[in-house]
């Protein structure tokens, strides 16, 4: 397994054990159980179906892909270094770091509002620098709601041309291929176009943002009408997919860059977007949408739990040209960058 593409096989494997167990899981819990808290880690709540996931994860890697490559399992629940595997390896012996995001959006399948996903990308070992855009595959699966029989799985390596995409039946067990391209939409205009503020502490900034951009974009709001819609997923894979799915056209997630305001008003940063949140980027990527930081560039967020991450998300160059110099005014005026 020292070729990445080895990989590719047994993570899907992985990603369909863990979307079986998670739906089996919310099929037989109900919603209080599945909600309990298990434990609060550094970067945010681990929930009870939470726990689902992490236990069949480093059992998978522990015994399918570390007794054939040595490597750094990084995930949500674990301890920020990560684990070295098969154990007593040293972690520079390590050819790959696996950086996982087990459920991505717990919140949205734990009472069961819409899919969460298992989200995962695999880097060459280049000790703690190994920073996201060293991933050279990335995976993620759609952990679908009870009543809900399809399922989606996207995948690419550095080298393909665009990812793969396919879709699962859970009635009839079957797999077919998918197509999917970002919206080709030159204006946000009657579009899917957003800032994300999930939580509390700054969402009026956060929307004050938010509508200085469309104003300045589209102009006044019409008597009657309305010019582009807004869709809070509490889940950063879930967002990337929209954008790939040609659903939402801008997606910004600046949660990090308000730690000024939140100082200014005695509060501190709750939970944020971290590297494991956005380790599948390189699949929006490939299939064209354009992912960049606050500042315009590309992300490069160590691979590591802790790690704040703004990202901005825009389904196409035009998109981007419309929207980026105005969100870059914004942020300036407030001093946000």
């Amino acid at each position: 397994m020292n070729n990445i593409t080895d990989l590719i096989e047994p993570l899907k494997k992985l990603h369909a054990m863990i979307r079986d167990a998670v739906v089996a899981e919310c099929e037989k819990a109900s919603l209080e159980q599945l909600s309990e808290i298990a434990h609060e880690s550094e970067g945010d709540t681990i929930y009870a179906v939470d726990i689902v996931s992490e236990e069949l994860l480093i059992e998978f890697v522990k015994n399918e892909i570390a007794p054939k490559v040595p490597v750094i399992l990084i995930a949500e629940g674990l301890a920020n270094e990560g684990i070295v595997l098969p154990e007593g390896t040293a972690a520079e012996d390590a050819v790959w770091r696996i950086i996982v995001d087990p459920i991505d959006g717990t919140r949205c399948v734990m009472y069961q509002k819409r899919p969460s996903w298992i989200l995962t990308g695999v880097a060459p070992n280049k000790g703690e620098q190994t920073s996201l855009q060293d991933i050279e595959f990335a995976i993620q699966t759609e952990i679908p709601l009870v009543k809900q029989h399809l399922s989606d799985m996207l995948y690419v390596t550095r080298e393909m041309h665009a990812p793969i995409i396919e879709r699962y039946n859970r009635i009839t067990d079957e797999t077919s291929p998918v197509k999917m391209a970002p919206s080709k939409s030159t204006t946000i205009a009657h579009g899917f176009a957003m800032i994300s503020r999930f939580f509390p502490g700054v969402r009026e900034e956060l929307a004050a943002i938010d509508e200085e951009i469309v104003f300045a974009a589209l102009g006044p709001v019409k008597e009657g009408k309305t010019h582009c819609f807004e869709d809070q997923y509490i889940s950063t894979g879930g967002q990337l997919y929209e954008l790939m799915a040609g659903h939402d056209r801008f997606v910004a997630d600046i949660r990090p860059v308000m730690e000024k305001v939140l100082n200014e008003r005695g509060l501190k940063m709750g939970i944020c977007c971290h590297p494991y949140d956005i380790c599948t980027e390189l699949i929006a990527r490939k299939l064209g949408v354009l992912v960049c930081d606050e500042y315009g560039n590309a992300l490069n967020c160590p691979l590591d739990l802790d790690s704040d991450v703004s990202w901005m998300g825009f389904a196409n160059s035009d998109i981007q040209k419309q929207i980026a110099p105005l969100m870059d005014t914004a942020l300036k005026k407030r001093e946000l960058i």
